[in-house]
């Protein structure tokens, strides 16, 4: 099994193989959350018109999502992991999502085109994620960290990528090391920072929890839509 790491747009373009899409800050904390809260599913989408359109057709759909990392204006949640744990119980149960984000999801979309199969990955699906995989290892891995706006590596996204590779068998791993490059990057100082609302403290606390989550994340297509659900 070959295992390759690459990043950004252009990587999530150059996958093979079963390619694993990792976006920790925030979009696919946020899915493995939403399912472990009961959603039955969610829809990715590119824009936020096709999410509008997609709720003109079903009401009871939940918007979540970011423009350029804020919330999006008429969606019901933004994209957060902790607005999403801070919901009433039950508030999930049975509810199908609509996903737009501006990294996570777009890496997602683009690796659709060319890799046999797309996992969504994050700190807290990584042992899943890898399990998945080696239930029966393909000829190729392509692990794409997509960073920020799909225009610069991040280190969450860059170090979570090398965990995955790691528990693969390919690729050395520090934690302590990981956390002193993401904690202090200003990827995650715009949440500790505490000053603007969108970007929540709790967010990081929540993103950088470790196999938290005993599912992984798939994404296929169904019909028109393109949908992310469960594996084990």
């Amino acid at each position: 099994m070959k295992v390759t790491r690459d990043s950004l747009l252009a990587g999530a373009q150059a996958a093979r193989g079963i390619a694993v899409v990792v976006d920790v800050f925030r979009a696919f904390t946020c899915t493995p959350f939403l399912f472990s809260l009961g959603i039955k599913r969610s829809i990715l989408v590119a824009t936020p018109e096709e999410a509008f359109r997609l709720k003109q057709q079903d009401e009871d759909l939940l918007l979540i999502g970011e423009v350029d990392g804020l919330p999006i204006e008429g969606f019901d949640l933004g994209n957060s992991p902790s607005q999403i744990l801070n919901q009433v119980p039950g508030f999930f149960e049975g509810k199908i999502v609509v996903q737009r984000t501006s990294s996570g999801v777009q890496g997602a979309l683009a690796s659709l085109e060319v890799a046999d199969e797309v996992l969504l990955a994050s700190y807290s699906v990584a042992r899943a994620t890898a399990r998945y995989i080696l239930s029966n290892p393909p000829q190729q891995v392509s692990i794409v960290g997509m960073g920020i706006q799909l225009m610069e590596k991040a280190p969450e996204d860059e170090w979570c990528a090398r965990y995955i590779a790691h528990l693969l068998g390919a690729s050395e791993y520090d934690h302590n090391e990981a956390l002193r490059e993401i904690v202090f990057h200003e990827t995650a100082q715009k949440f500790l920072r505490n000053d603007r609302r969108e970007f929540p403290t709790e967010d990081p606390v929540l993103c950088l929890q470790r196999n938290i989550h005993d599912f992984a994340l798939k994404a296929h297509r169904d019909g028109d839509l393109v949908v992310a659900g469960k594996v084990t």
